[in-house]
């Protein structure tokens, strides 16, 4: 059949009135809420600076992730920054770009205000954050309004591979006040994972904007999934997304042809418990830093304080390749002799794990439970 004859969800006598299995869900839904529960307990463990700390590190990757999703490649400390100011936080001078401190107060909005009601109003101030320095589009703050079809291709100009078509223009204004509408209905049976994973492609197979709909796709995502734990959620939702891309875009594709919408929400369902026990485990390393530094600050030199520090901001998976005597020196200035003396004091205090000898030889914090 040729591509223009084929049909999407929004061309369909049933859209948009998605259909999905619950029973294949329930027991996604439950771990969902399971999950919540536990990381609003582990951050309670957690002291003001760590908590505020993990709040600037989690919506800044967010604001990153979401951004190189849509091959924009932002910087990670100017993201950070830029969110610390937003909360009122004393922060660097570092100069951020109009893209990075758009996209951090959109993160920090969807944060704030993500009990308020969703309106048309709403959406345009994200879209104008996320838009931030382009001059390139007709509207900006607005849903599009050129004529031409809004599709999503590849391949070359001769011959492109139509991925998806959005409804013209002209139709945009009404399924919008539509989608509003049913986004802000009363909670009912759709909720949790099932309501943000629906959101999502709703308004992605709406594609309302000229651009900026794949980060304000995945804001209302995030959104929903505050709504339904009743407070907002700290999870990696873009870090998982990210990486599954390729499959993230693939099941994208599929679901806009159908609106039996069961494999797209178990699909989503997965990446966001995914993303779940991601954000857990960053709450449990910083948990165990708190720890570690309970145990071991007073017997620490400033060089091993230095360096320890500089291991815990490298986060998760620490220095790749392991922490080298090599680093120790270009981080603190020392001797090779001096880091090596104090490295093996390190490994004797229990503070760090080493593997391998002499110049093979790499190091690692010595945590628990991370």
């Amino acid at each position: 059949m040729p591509q223009s004859l084929k049909s999407w969800n929004w061309q369909l006598s049933d859209w948009p009135n998605f259909r999905h299995d619950e029973s294949r869900l329930r027991p996604l839904e439950g771990e969902f809420l399971r999950r919540s529960g536990v990381h609003v307990g582990a951050i309670s463990h957690l002291g003001k600076d760590d908590r505020e700390s993990l709040r600037e590190e989690m919506l800044g990757d967010e604001a990153l992730l979401t951004s190189k999703i849509e091959g924009e490649l932002l910087n990670r400390d100017s993201l950070q920054s830029s969110i610390r100011r937003l909360f009122g936080l004393a922060g660097d001078e570092r100069k951020a770009s109009p893209a990075e401190t758009g996209i951090a107060e959109l993160q920090v909005d969807v944060y704030r205000n993500f009990d308020l009601p969703l309106t048309a109003g709403k959406l345009f101030d994200w879209h104008r954050m996320v838009m931030r320095g382009r001059w390139d589009l007709q509207t900006v703050g607005g849903y599009r309004r050129h004529e031409k079809p809004m599709r999503i291709v590849s391949g070359p100009v001769h011959d492109p591979v139509v991925h998806f078509e959005a409804p013209p223009a002209c139709a945009v204004d009404a399924e919008m006040r539509q989608f509003i509408e049913w986004f802000n209905r009363p909670l009912g049976s759709l909720t949790g994972l099932a309501r943000a994973g629906a959101a999502h492609l709703y308004f992605e197979s709406i594609h309302p904007f000229e651009d900026g709909n794949g980060r304000i796709g995945r804001a209302l995502a995030e959104m929903a999934l505050s709504q339904a734990c009743g407070q907002p959620t700290l999870i990696a939702l873009s870090s998982v997304l990210e990486k599954r891309r390729g499959r993230y875009y693939e099941a994208l594709g599929v679901a806009s042809r159908s609106n039996e919408i069961t494999d797209w929400l178990e699909f989503f369902a997965t990446m966001v418990l995914e993303a779940q026990e991601l954000s857990l485990r960053r709450v449990e390393f910083l948990i165990q830093k708190a720890r570690f530094f309970d145990r071991y600050r007073d017997r620490l030199n400033p060089r091993q304080e230095k360096v320890v520090l500089r291991v815990f901001r490298e986060g998760l998976d620490g220095f790749k390749g392991g922490l080298r005597s090599q680093n120790y020196v270009s981080i603190t200035l020392c001797s090779t002799a001096t880091a090596t003396r104090d490295l093996a004091k390190l490994v004797e205090l229990g503070a760090l794990i080493r593997t391998g000898e002499r110049k093979h030889a790499r190091y690692s914090l010595a945590l628990v439970g991370v």
